[in-house]
């Protein structure tokens, strides 16, 4: 099954946009299922306890696995410069390159997991009663993270090409198997949070195998030739440069997160399942514009690629556009669903968990639009080759929410909702430094 690319370079720009950033939504909206489902089969089937271990257990999955996400990410910038140019050379050079370098820190990535698993857990203040049960997921979770490399790492460059549609349908087809198996095993064959783990690292190795014949298959730059596997001194210093600018600025984005879900975690397991689940759908209500900005990504290197700079600007304002209108609506829908959207992972018997979780939503998502504008400026800086000012706007959402955070939860009167709070003062401190550096470098011509 061969799809046709879409052509980022001509066209109306929101439409062009859209089109390709549709499928990455879609296929986002799949990925976050092999969670929600651990989510709701554990919080209905099995209990508190072990809601609040897979929910941990999400956290610090998604910060290792955002390093190797990262560097996909960035490859995929290269991937995407090189394709819009038309140097077939130094594209085919690039995938492997990038293949070879990002395979060897998965391996260091997840050999580390499985040595310091006790250290991590630990350092996440997980509390006694369910220290086995989230060592036992993660346990079989780690055993997915090299799938979890081979699929991002083949979606990129299907993505860098045009391409967003065929990662989708791999994902679909592995969500439902996930979804079938995590029943089975949870439920029939009551397997615990176990029987939620083989199901996830089941379905990623299928989504992995299947998106890399494909590549392997349909896309000409990938096929095995002499002058393929030359390594180039100055092709991998940018690839390197690249990827692990925009691994840091993911890697730290959700470093941050994790050392708020091990502040949450000191105020018990109520507090813990309920952030568990408000957070996962806080992340699914604003993962279309999350998917957008790495869609503008690509958009924006292509349009590098080619040479079409002020495209990239007229591109910019579509975007701001695009991202008012579809978080307006969604901060409106999750405000005033909050408690039904909670009752859909946690039994209508846990109150206190689900009175947190609505507290926690009613606080942050109203201000849905600021991290809309934030993984836009991410896209943008990163599409340009300049990954670094990601990483600083990063370092000022994050390290503003960590701090914020302490010293907010600290105050008696203020306590958790402390904790709420600083997630989206930190977004607009972010978009403020990124808007200002937009708007005084491009005025010097600077941006280009």
């Amino acid at each position: 099954m061969k799809t046709k690319n879409i052509d980022l370079t001509q066209g109306n720009e929101m439409k062009a946009i859209v089109l390709f950033s549709l499928p990455l939504i879609a296929g986002n909206l799949f990925q976050q299922l092999y969670n929600l489902v651990d989510t709701i089969v554990v919080g209905k089937f099995v209990g508190a306890d072990a809601l609040a271990a897979v929910g941990s257990s999400y956290m610090t999955m998604t910060f290792l696995t955002s390093i190797i996400i990262g560097l996909c990410m960035g490859s995929g910038v290269i991937f995407s410069y090189f394709y819009s140019a038309r140097d077939s050379k130094q594209l085919s050079q690039s995938f492997f390159q990038s293949f070879i370098f990002i395979l060897g820190v998965t391996v260091v990535i997840n050999g580390l997991s499985f040595l310091f698993i006790d250290e991590i857990l630990r350092l996440l203040n997980i509390e006694k009663s369910i220290f086995a049960m989230t060592k036992d997921y993660l346990l079989i979770i780690f055993v997915g993270m090299f799938f979890v490399f081979l699929y991002n790492y083949f979606a990129a460059v299907l993505r860098s090409m045009g391409n967003s549609f065929i990662p989708l349908v791999f994902l679909v087809i592995s969500s439902v198997v996930n979804i079938v198996l995590d029943y089975l095993f949870v439920v029939p064959f009551q397997m615990g949070v176990q029987g939620a783990g083989y199901a996830t690292v089941i379905a990623q190795i299928i989504s992995a195998v299947g998106i890399a014949w494909y590549t392997l298959k349909c896309v000409p730059e990938m096929k095995f030739q002499k002058e393929m596997f030359v390594i180039k001194k100055s092709l991998m210093k940018k690839i390197i440069d690249q990827s692990v600018m925009t691994s840091i600025q993911q890697s730290i984005m959700n470093f941050g997160i994790l050392m708020v879900q091990g502040l949450v975690n000191s105020f018990g397991i109520t507090v813990m399942a309920g952030f568990a689940v408000a957070v996962k759908i806080d992340s699914f209500a604003y993962m279309p514009v999350q998917d957008f900005g790495n869609g503008f990504s690509t958009y924006v290197a292509q349009n590098r690629g080619a040479g079409k700079t002020e495209r990239i600007h007229t591109g910019t304002k579509a975007a701001v556009k695009l991202i008012l209108m579809t978080c307006v609506g969604i901060s409106m829908i999750v405000f005033l669903f909050a408690s039904q959207l909670m009752g859909c992972f946690v039994s209508a018997g846990e109150t206190e968990v689900i009175a947190e979780g609505v507290r926690y939503l009613q606080i942050v998502c109203p201000f849905y639009c600021l991290i809309g504008f934030l993984f836009m400026f991410y896209g943008l800086y990163r599409g340009m080759g300049r990954p670094q000012m990601s990483i600083v706007l990063t370092v000022i959402s994050l390290g503003t929410r960590v701090a914020l955070a302490y010293i907010l939860s600290d105050i008696k009167w203020i306590s958790v909702v402390g904790i709420w709070w600083a997630i989206p003062i930190g977004w607009f401190l972010a978009d403020l430094v990124g808007l200002v550096y937009y708007r005084r470098y491009r005025g010097k011509g600077n941006l280009e």
